[in-house]
């Protein structure tokens, strides 16, 4: 089985739309290294997984179906 996970995971995603940000964030005044795109890329990884943890567990509990395996019985 493959082993993936979601986009919003993914350091090189986030590291992406940073330096996207970067040029632009520059114009009002924030610059940033690549050592602190870096940084940023990785905290944001790192709290969009947590966040899909939480939303995950949310949707379990509120949920008002059961969990099933996909096939139906007669």
């Amino acid at each position: 089985m493959l082993d993936v996970k979601q986009w919003y995971q993914s350091k090189t995603v986030w590291g992406a739309m940073i330096a996207m940000a970067a040029p632009l964030l520059k114009h009002v005044g924030v610059e940033m290294g690549l050592a602190e795109q870096a940084d940023l890329a990785d905290a944001l990884a790192t709290v969009a997984g947590a966040l899909g943890g939480v939303l995950a567990i949310y949707g379990r509990v509120k949920a008002t179906r059961p969990i099933g395996l996909g096939t139906q019985r007669d």
